[in-house]
């Protein structure tokens, strides 16, 4: 009983009795001055606008001016007159999430929109943006994680606290592989953000694509494109914060992002908003700086009792410029990086994964030599017929000229059959080698040494 009395004297003496006001001194676009605020507010902390109807609008601080504190609002300005009372509020922006979080659907804010029971609150604040864990304190990345996605789990191997990016033009399949891996992925907890999605598309991915299944072990944020820059900033923050929690207490957390540049183009609203020169393609540089602090913090975790968080992060690409800002800033940030094509998924051949573009970093090395032999065998197959797809097609390729794309020939269509999967097709890690070896007819027998030199110079095995 003296414990429990001892944690609320504690929360109470964190209650601040103190309130401190200001007023809108300026509007413009979406940006508020506020004066009389100034020495109160710090960029990152929060006040509220009173508004026509008693409505409060609530702003985060992001900059300074004339002895004015720039405040951004979260909801729509509508009501908020010169001269609006404005309150800094105290709390350092946090979230309280318990196990009672899975299942559930949430804002920025970690509020209930779903249309379920009010969220139970956890007894540990945790902020909404907080640092990694240190470089040095950090636990190494070690052991494979089954996405059940037979193309990952086998030509972009996966470890437990790698980070990929799943680059992608509109339309091409990202939602629903994700949802693959969410619904069959061997990661203990799931933390979903859906950050500027269509209205529309959010209950159809929730219902439809994620299903009772994953969401029942699976946390939702969700932000979709008519809410305001800061929260679909703040939706991304939220979805790490959420992670964060579940890896400190020592789980395996799948963090999936759609998408990371949606979050960006948030930034670059703010940024824009508060003065910021635009720069490459109207990006502002603090979108280049937040990009490394919002992905860093997926990963390993520090300790020995701590879990880990595994990030696959959707990158849309503009244009299907694949070396547009945003994406050439995040594929030099991550661990590697899953392509989706649009020709493939014109082919009907999904997931869309361009094979010979995607890579995973970590990969070489979490593999044994068997299955570096299986993977680089198919590769070079690929490399050999996609060199040569142009003349197969038009038929001015003739069979005999060269011994190694009548290989790839003979074993395309094979491999384009095992690469595909369907939405509900659930695949496992070591079954997608001994398929390949099987399409490949290559023997699957894992090397007693698993430091065995791999190159091999991409020769069958006796």
């Amino acid at each position: 009983m003296s414990d429990v009395l001892d944690h609320l004297h504690g929360n109470l003496r964190r209650i601040s009795n103190r309130r401190v006001h200001g007023r809108v001194a300026a509007v413009q676009g979406m940006l508020v001055e506020v004066e009389g605020l100034q020495g109160h507010l710090s960029i990152g902390d929060r006040c509220r606008i009173a508004a026509r109807g008693q409505r409060l609008v609530v702003c985060e601080c992001i900059g300074f001016r004339d002895r004015r504190a720039l405040v951004m609002p979260y909801q729509a300005l509508e009501g908020v007159a010169l001269g609006a009372r404005a309150e800094a509020l105290p709390a350092e922006p946090a979230v309280r999430p318990t196990d009672a979080w899975l299942g559930r659907v949430v804002n920025a804010f970690g509020e209930p929109v779903d249309g379920g029971a009010p969220l139970p609150q956890g007894d540990e604040a945790v902020p909404i943006r907080s640092a990694p864990p240190s470089a040095h304190a950090r636990n190494r990345i070690e052991g494979k994680i089954d996405l059940g996605v037979r193309v990952l789990n086998t030509f972009t191997t996966c470890c437990r606290g790698q980070r990929m990016g799943i680059f992608a033009g509109s339309g091409v399949g990202k939602s629903i592989l994700m949802s693959m891996m969410a619904r069959f992925s061997e990661a203990q907890v799931i933390v979903i953000g859906l950050i500027g999605e269509r209205g529309r598309e959010v209950q159809e991915f929730i219902q439809d694509e994620l299903g009772e299944e994953g969401l029942a072990r699976s946390v939702v944020v969700v932000a979709t494109s008519d809410e305001s820059a800061l929260m679909r900033r703040e939706a991304a923050h939220l979805t790490l914060a959420v992670a964060e929690y579940y890896r400190d207490r020592g789980l395996d957390v799948l963090c999936l992002m759609d998408s990371v540049t949606r979050f960006a183009m948030a930034q670059r609203e703010i940024g824009l908003s508060a003065g910021e020169p635009p720069a490459t393609k109207g990006y502002t540089p603090t979108v280049f700086a937040e990009l490394p602090r919002l992905l860093e913090r997926a990963g390993p975790g520090a300790g020995p009792d701590s879990g880990s968080i595994t990030g696959l992060f959707t990158v849309l690409v503009e244009g299907d410029d694949h070396n547009e800002p945003v994406s050439d800033a995040v594929r030099g940030i991550l661990d590697g990086h899953i392509v989706l094509d649009r020709t493939i998924a014109h082919r009907n051949r999904y997931p869309a994964v361009n094979v010979l573009r995607s890579v995973s970093r970590t990969m070489p090395d979490c593999n044994d030599a068997a299955q570096n032999r299986i993977v680089d065998r198919a590769r070079q197959l690929l490399s050999a017929h996609d060199d040569m797809a142009e003349l197969i097609r038009l038929g001015a390729y003739r069979r005999g000229s060269d011994p190694q794309v009548d290989e790839a020939i003979k074993y395309n269509g094979a491999i384009e059959g095992f690469i595909a999967q369907g939405k509900n097709e659930r695949a496992s890690l070591e079954e997608g080698y001994r398929a390949l070896a099987e399409v490949l007819d290559m023997d699957y027998g894992a090397p007693s040494d698993p430091s065995e030199d791999v190159d091999d110079g991409g020769e069958e095995p006796d």
